[in-house]
C-alpha cells in the first residue's frame, strides 16, 4: 500500500489531519461504523467528555486490531460529537493518539444534537492496509 497526503496549506498540521489522502495498491480495506464510549456489556456511558473519548479512542482500536489492521492505515476518521466546546479542551488526548500511530487521515469534525442514548463522542473510520 502506498499513500500520499496531500496539504497545500500547513495550517492543518496543528490540528493532527491532511486535508487528502491518496491510497494506492491497497490490499484491503476495513469501513468502521462509529465507536463511542460503550462497555463490553453494550451499555453507554454516562460519564464526561474527557472520559468518553478515552474509551471510544479504546473501543475503536479495538476493533481495528480485532479485524487484523493497523491504527496506522486510518485514513479517513470521522468525528461526531454533541458539543465541540467540551471536546477542544480534551482535543490533546485525541491528537496524542493520532501522534502514537503516525496517523496522517482526512478528517471530518461535525457537532450533532445528539448521539445514542448518552453519548457525547463517536469516531467512524476507514483503514487500509
Amino acid at each position: 500500500m502506498e499513500t500520499r497526503n496531500i496539504n497545500p496549506w500547513k495550517w492543518q498540521d496543528t490540528r493532527s489531519y491532511s486535508q487528502a489522502v491518496e491510497v494506492k495498491n491497497v490490499e484491503s480495506t476495513l469501513y468502521c461504523s462509529g465507536q463511542a464510549a460503550i462497555d463490553a456489556n453494550g451499555i453507554s456511558s454516562n460519564e464526561d467528555m474527557k472520559s468518553q473519548l478515552i474509551l471510544a479512542l479504546q473501543n475503536l482500536e479495538q476493533v481495528i486490531q480485532e479485524a487484523g489492521y493497523e491504527c496506522k492505515g486510518i485514513v479517513r476518521l470521522n468525528i461526531y460529537t454533541t458539543s465541540t466546546a467540551e471536546l477542544w479542551p480534551h482535543f490533546d488526548i485525541f491528537q496524542n493518539w493520532i501522534a502514537k500511530y503516525g496517523i496522517k487521515q482526512a478528517t471530518t469534525l461535525l457537532e450533532v444534537k445528539s448521539l445514542f442514548e448518552t453519548l457525547k463522542v463517536e469516531f467512524e473510520a476507514t483503514v487500509v492496509k
